[in-house]
C-alpha cells in the first residue's frame, strides 16, 4: 500500500510540473509531456517481492539504502527536495529545457497543425478519384447530342422540342448544386456522392427504357440533378485536403473533366449511337456510374472537415469506406482471438497499456442540418459576386465554340460527327497544358508573395495559413490575368478564321491556345474562390456553376444567330470585347478583396456572436423557469 502511495504522489508530481511547464513552451512540447504523462498512467503496480517491470515499481531508496516506508521524517524531506531539483516548480528562478528562465525565453510562435494527414500520394489519389466523379456532368451533357436526330424521329417531336431536353438538362445543372453542395459542408462528401449516384444511375435506367417524350424530358432533368453536383463536389475535396500553397496545381487537375468529356461525349455518343442504338448511350452511363459508385464506397474517404477534420477523426461508421470496415472487423477478430489464446494459457500479466493498442475512438453519428441556400447568399458578397459574374462570361466563350463548332465545321470542311468530335482535342489538349504548368506556376506565385511579406522564402505546404492578411487575391490573379488576354486575343481570331474559311491547322492551333488562355485563367479563379471561402468550399462551387451554366445557357442560344446575322467574325469579336471589357474587375478585387474579406469576417463574427447571445439567454430563462418550479413546488410542500 505504501508503495502504490509513493507511486501516486509521483504521478501527480510528474503531471502539476509538466501542465505547469508547458504553459511557456511550444506545441511539440506539449505533446511530448503528454505522451510522458500518458506512459505513467500505463504503467502497473506489483508487489514488492514480484519482478520489477520499470524503475518505479522499484521502492525509492535513500542514500543510506533504507526503503522509503523506512525513512525518517528528515529523509523524506530530503527526498522531496531532490524530486523537486529534478522538476523544479515554475517560478521566477525556474529553467525551462531551453535552459533559460522564462522571462528571457525568445517567443515563439506557435506553427499551425499540418493540414491533412494524407501523404502527397494520397492527396493524388483522392483528387483523381474525385475528377473521375466530375467527368460525368459533362459527359453526360455531349454524349447526348449525336442521338438527337434519332430521337426526334423515335418520338415524333419537332427539333425544336427535342432540344428542349438539352436546356432543361442546362437549367437543373446550375440549380442543384445550390442544395446538394450546402449539404456536402455540413453533411458530409460520402453522403452527397452516394445520393447524386444513386439519382443518376436510376435517371439513366429510366431513360434507357423510356416510351415517350414527356417521360424523357422528365427523366432527363432527374439526371442532370444526378450528375451535376459531381464537379462542385471534386473542387471542394481538393480544398478539404490541400493547402492554398498548394492548391494550384490540384485544382487544376479538377477542370480537367470539364472540357475533356466535351471532346469524347461527342465520339462515344455518335460511335454507340450508330452501332448499338441511342438507348445504350444510357446503359453505357449507368454502368460507368455503377463502376464508379462502387470504387468511392470501396476506398474513397470521407473528407469534410467539419467530420474528420484534417482526417485524423474517426468518423461514424456511416461515413467511413467499406474498405476500413472490413479491416476494423478483421482487427476486432484477430484482438479476441488474441485474447482467447491468453485466456486459454492460464491468464497472463496484465502488460503496460500504451496508446496504440487502445481502439480508436469512433465518432458518434450527428446529423447537422445543411444550409441549402448557402449558395444564394454568397453571390452577394461583393468579392465573390464579382469574381463569379466575369468567370461566367469568360466561360460563356467556351459554350459559344463548343455550340458553334458542329454547324461551321460541317459547313466550311465538310466534317462529319465523329470529325467534329475530334476537333475537340486540340482545346482538351491545351487545358492539359494549363493544368500542369499553369497550376504550379501559380503555386510558385504563392510562394512568391510569401516571402514578400516576410513569411519565409520557403512555403510550408503541408500548413494551411491564416489568408486574413495575405494578399491571396494577387498571388492567383497575377496569373490569370496574362492568360485572359491571350484568350481575347485568340476569341477574336478564332472568328475571323473562321469568317474566312482557314485551313483547318489554323482553327486547331487557335483552339489550342484558346485551352491554354481561358482553362489556366478559369483555374486561377476557381482556386481563388476557394480560398476566399474556407469552411464553404462546396457552397462556392455550387455558386460558381449556376453563374456558368446560366450565362452559358445563354451564349449557346444567342451564338448562332449571331453568327447568321452578323458573321462569324463579328459574333465572336463581341465575345473578346466582353473580356477586356470586364478585365479592370479583377484588378478591383486585387486591391480592393482584403478588405472585403475582412468586413464579411466581421460580419460573420458579430452574427455568431449575437446567435450564442440568444442561446444564452434562452439557456436562462429555461433555468429561472426550472428554478422558480422549485421554489413553488417547495412551498406547496
Amino acid at each position: 500500500m505504501a508503495d502504490e502511495l509513493e507511486l501516486d504522489a509521483v504521478r501527480s508530481s510528474h503531471r502539476e510540473n509538466a501542465g505547469q511547464a508547458t504553459g511557456s513552451l511550444t506545441q511539440d512540447t506539449r505533446k511530448e509531456y503528454h505522451a510522458s504523462t500518458t506512459d505513467l498512467d500505463s504503467i502497473h503496480v506489483t508487489p514488492p517481492n514480484a519482478p520489477s517491470v520499470s524503475e518505479l515499481d522499484e521502492p525509492v531508496r535513500d542514500n543510506t539504502g533504507n526503503k522509503d516506508d523506512e525513512k525518517s521524517p528528515q529523509s523524506s524531506s530530503q527526498a522531496v527536495n531532490s524530486n523537486d531539483e529534478k522538476n523544479p516548480p515554475p517560478s521566477s528562478q525556474a529553467v525551462l529545457p531551453t535552459g533559460e528562465p522564462p522571462s528571457e525565453v525568445p517567443a515563439v510562435e506557435d506553427t499551425p497543425p499540418p493540414y491533412s494527414v494524407y501523404t502527397l500520394w494520397e492527396k493524388r489519389l483522392i483528387v483523381l478519384a474525385a475528377s473521375i466523379g466530375a467527368i460525368f456532368s459533362p459527359l453526360t451533357a455531349q454524349i447526348y447530342l449525336p442521338a438527337l436526330t434519332v430521337l426526334a424521329q423515335d418520338f415524333h417531336v419537332s427539333d425544336s422540342e427535342i432540344n428542349l431536353s438539352v436546356t432543361t438538362y442546362m437549367i437543373f445543372q446550375g440549380i442543384t448544386p445550390m442544395f446538394i453542395g450546402g449539404f456536402a459542408d455540413t453533411a458530409g462528401r460520402r453522403p452527397a456522392y452516394v445520393i447524386c449516384f444513386v439519382i443518376y444511375i436510376a435517371a439513366n435506367i429510366g431513360l434507357a427504357l423510356c416510351k415517350n417524350y414527356a417521360s424523357l424530358l422528365v427523366v432527363r432533368c432527374l439526371q442532370s440533378a444526378g450528375s451535376s453536383t459531381t464537379v462542385a463536389l471534386c473542387q471542394a475535396v481538393v480544398a478539404d485536403i490541400v493547402t492554398s500553397a498548394d492548391r494550384g496545381q490540384f485544382i487544376g487537375i479538377t477542370v480537367l473533366p470539364i472540357v475533356i468529356a466535351p471532346s469524347l461525349g461527342p465520339v462515344l455518343g455518335g460511335v454507340l449511337s450508330q452501332v448499338l442504338g441511342w438507348r445504350w448511350i444510357f446503359w453505357f452511363l449507368a454502368i460507368l456510374a455503377a463502376v464508379t459508385l462502387g470504387a468511392m464506397l470501396l476506398f474513397f474517404p470521407e473528407t469534410c472537415r467539419k467530420i474528420v477534420g484534417d482526417g485524423s477523426i474517426r468518423p461514424h461508421p456511416v461515413y467511413q469506406t467499406f474498405w476500413g470496415l472490413i479491416q476494423d472487423r478483421q482487427r476486432k477478430h484477430r484482438r479476441q482471438k488474441k485474447e482467447a489464446d491468453a485466456a486459454a494459457t492460464g491468464g497472463l500479466q496484465r502488460a503496460p497499456s500504451t496508446v496504440s493498442s487502445r481502439p480508436p475512438k469512433t465518432e458518434k453519428f450527428q446529423f447537422k442540418t445543411p444550409n441549402l441556400l448557402g449558395s444564394l447568399v454568397l453571390l452577394f458578397q461583393k468579392e465573390l459576386g464579382i469574381l463569379l459574374a466575369y468567370s461566367s462570361i469568360v466561360f460563356a466563350g467556351f459554350y459559344a465554340i463548343a455550340t458553334a463548332m458542329p454547324s461551321q465545321f460541317s459547313q466550311l470542311y465538310g466534317f462529319n460527327e465523329i470529325q467534329v468530335g475530334l476537333m475537340y482535342l486540340p482545346m482538351a489538349g491545351g487545358s492539359i497544358v494549363a493544368a500542369f504548368i499553369v497550376g504550379p506556376t501559380i503555386n510558385r506565385n504563392y510562394a512568391r508573395h510569401s516571402a514578400k511579406m516576410g513569411l519565409g522564402k520557403k512555403v510550408d505546404k503541408t500548413r494551411q495559413m491564416d489568408l486574413a492578411k495575405f494578399p491571396i487575391e494577387k498571388a492567383r490573379l497575377e496569373i490569370g490575368l496574362p492568360l485572359l488576354f491571350l484568350s481575347a486575343a485568340v476569341m477574336v481570331s478564332w472568328g475571323w478564321a473562321l469568317q474566312y474559311g482557314a485551313p483547318v491547322a489554323v482553327p486547331c492551333v487557335l483552339l489550342f491556345l484558346m485551352g491554354v488562355g481561358m482553362i489556366g485563367f478559369i483555374n486561377a479563379v476557381n482556386v481563388l474562390i476557394v480560398d476566399i471561402c474556407p469552411g464553404q468550399a462546396g457552397a462556392a462551387v455550387a455558386a460558381n456553376n449556376l453563374t456558368r451554366c446560366l450565362v452559358g445557357a445563354l451564349a449557346s442560344a444567342v451564338v448562332l444567330p449571331m453568327i447568321d446575322a452578323l458573321g462569324a467574325g463579328w459574333a465572336f469579336t463581341i465575345f473578346g470585347v466582353l473580356y477586356l471589357v470586364g478585365a479592370p474587375t479583377m484588378w478591383l478585387v486585387m486591391a480592393r478583396g482584403m478588405k472585403w474579406r475582412a468586413q464579411v469576417t466581421k460580419k460573420d463574427e458579430e452574427k455568431a456572436r449575437k446567435k450564442k447571445e440568444r442561446q444564452d439567454a434562452k439557456s436562462a430563462g429555461v433555468l429561472a423557469d426550472s428554478t422558480k418550479g422549485s421554489v413553488s413546488e417547495g412551498r406547496g410542500l
